[in-house]
């Protein structure tokens, strides 16, 4: 019997072959990100679960839970298990994450400043079957131990956010998704997220996604105009007046999640 022609399958071949320039589908199960815009750049439409996706931050705090929070709800929600914290720069605003979505009771800290130990409790974490999630600050991590993690993940399929500084972008990284999050240098309401790796060509531009959800937004507008009635109540503020005293809220005891409990009580 002779070989068959490359042509006879070819067509059946193709379907399951990547091409560089189409986004590919996702080879495993993902969670969605909650960000429409974000879902339809992203292999399969989400977060790939057993994977390591990589966050590259100016900051360590920055952007994290604006990014992750409707997926760790997501996951807690259908797991049962915790979102495991290792390395958190601060302690999480509990009220904040409950009021959307995500109840205190299913967060884990663990709190260490030495690098090999949050590589270990990283590693044990994957490796619990309860776990939802694992979110891990590594910004010394060099390549084989992230390889280690990317194993253990896959192994026990978890959701594993590592976040690094923007400074590592261009070393070597085995994360099947990286992508570094910036504050838009156009407009300070906006957050850039630039796709530096994934399963699909580079993108012409960054994806867009607002700073702060629609409730905070709502809550904080709620906030300024009640303090413009009253300031006009008091006959400090003309009726028209347009002026706007800015407050550092980072500046403030307990750090940037000081935002989010302002956000709560107001």
């Amino acid at each position: 019997m002779g070989l068959p022609f490359l042509d006879s399958f070819s067509a059946a071949a193709g379907r399951g072959v990547w091409h560089a320039d189409e986004l590919g589908l996702a080879d495993a199960q993902v969670v969605a990100t909650g960000h429409a815009v974000l879902d339809a750049e992203l292999p399969g439409g989400g977060w790939p679960v057993g994977a390591m996706t990589e966050l590259l931050l100016a900051a360590p705090e920055a952007h994290v839970w604006r990014l992750l929070l409707p997926a760790l709800a997501q996951a807690v929600a259908t797991r049962g298990g915790p979102v495991v914290l290792i390395g958190a720069p601060y302690e999480p605003c509990g009220a904040s994450l409950a009021a959307q979505g995500l109840p205190v009771e299913a967060l884990m800290w663990v709190r260490s400043e030495a690098p090999a130990a949050r590589l270990w409790a990283c590693e044990q974490a994957l490796r619990c079957a309860e776990v939802a999630a694992v979110v891990a600050w590594l910004p010394q991590a060099r390549v084989g131990e992230l390889r280690r993690l990317q194993l253990a993940a896959a192994q026990h399929e978890v959701l594993l956010f590592v976040c690094r500084p923007e400074s590592v972008a261009l070393s070597a990284s085995p994360a099947r998704l990286r992508i570094r999050a910036d504050r838009s240098e156009a407009d300070a309401s906006q957050i850039e997220l630039h796709i530096l790796k994934r399963r699909g060509p580079p993108l012409a531009a960054p994806v867009m996604l607002p700073a702060r959800n629609e409730r905070m937004t709502a809550l904080l507008a709620a906030a300024r105009l009640r303090r413009k009635l009253r300031l006009q109540q008091q006959g400090t503020v003309p009726a028209g007046a347009t002026s706007a005293t800015v407050v550092r809220i980072d500046a403030w005891k307990g750090g940037p999640d000081a935002l989010d409990r302002l956000a709560v009580v107001a």
